[in-house]
């Protein structure tokens, strides 16, 4: 029997953290400093040492490069804050709705807020002693997914009474999601008032050096790319499906060929209708709503091009959330 004075402690929950990368908690320099400062700290995102990067970091990035990111997120801020946060919240939402109370879903962010070690403390507080931590990375890299569970560790070792946990691997050629993105890319595509001539696929790009030392995402991006090529085939089959790697920063030679020089290249050679997605990406962000969809479709009709459309990523539409109930589902095996 339990002494009276002793502490509430909930067990026997089952809970589900979602986690993405991270957003500034405004669209002000200020706020994009400090969101900044943590991401480009963590040393799976840049790899260079310490001691070289720091000074680099503090004393240039970080006085230029937040006015510049603010303006950036201003333009596709919304009430709800981010895309990538809005979103995240909404497939968590959506998630819970369809596993009902078999299971607890919460979401956090690797870098900003909600963190998601914070969460995961939250979690286990209110009872949750197995947790299925899930990046949302369909691609493996060790910039973001290994990032999550380097930091899901720092939590456990916070705590004296820790969760059980598991992960949810990388799905970049899982059938659930090569259906769901095809599905939904050809929905998006058949609502477009043109028929593009090509489809250009843009995955976040990382440094050449990560793919020769042994990072699988380069592999991984060109399998999903393939796959999805073929899945949309029978119906799109006109429509020519390239690849290519956006984002880059700094001087290091990044994957090629990159976004914007396919942009200016298929412009160029005369295309004049193009369609971009970003299979990458878990939901929209910064990197789809902005780059892509504002500055790529600059590039792209700068060139030559005229009909230009950026298809939304999965986010929490009803291809993507069947498709992450029933990963989920599968990664719960034995628990609910």
């Amino acid at each position: 029997m339990k002494p009276e004075a002793h502490p509430d402690a909930p067990v026997g929950g089952v809970g589900v953290l979602l986690v993405n990368l991270g957003t500034p908690d405004a669209p002000t320099p200020a706020a994009v400093k400090r969101y900044l400062a943590e991401f480009l700290s963590d040393r799976r995102v840049v790899e260079i040492p310490p001691l070289v990067w720091q000074p680099i970091l503090r004393g240039i990035i970080l006085k230029t490069r937040p006015k510049k990111s603010a303006h950036a997120y201003s333009q596709v801020w919304g009430p709800d804050g981010s895309p990538l946060a809005a979103i995240t919240k909404a497939q968590a939402a959506g998630l819970q709705a369809r596993l009902g109370t078999s299971a607890h879903v919460r979401w956090g962010m690797r870098y900003g807020n909600p963190a998601m070690g914070t969460v995961l403390q939250e979690m286990k507080d209110e009872g949750c002693d197995r947790v299925l931590v899930a990046p949302l990375y369909p691609q493996y890299s060790g910039a973001t997914t290994a990032t999550v569970i380097d930091r899901m560790g720092e939590a456990l070792a916070a705590m004296r009474w820790q969760p059980a946990v598991r992960t949810l691997p990388p799905y970049y050629d899982d059938p659930l999601h090569i259906q769901a993105l095809a599905a939904d890319c050809s929905r998006q595509l058949a609502d477009l008032p043109f028929r593009p001539e090509v489809l250009l696929l843009s995955f976040h790009g990382m440094p050449e050096r990560t793919l020769h030392l042994g990072d699988p995402y380069h592999c991984q991006c060109r399998k999903t790319a393939r796959l999805l090529a073929e899945a949309l085939k029978a119906e799109w089959g006109d429509v020519r499906v390239e690849t290519a790697f956006q984002s880059r920063f700094g001087r290091a030679k990044w994957l090629e060929p990159s976004t914007e020089t396919v942009l200016a290249k298929l412009g160029g050679e005369g295309v004049k209708r193009l369609a971009i997605a970003a299979p990458g990406f878990s939901a929209d962000c910064l990197e789809t709503r902005e780059e892509l969809a504002i500055r790529g479709m600059e590039q792209f009709v700068a060139a030559g091009g005229v009909d230009f459309a950026a298809l939304d990523c999965l986010n929490a539409g009803a291809a993507g959330m069947e498709m992450l109930e029933a990963l989920i589902r599968r990664e719960l095996g034995g628990w609910i």
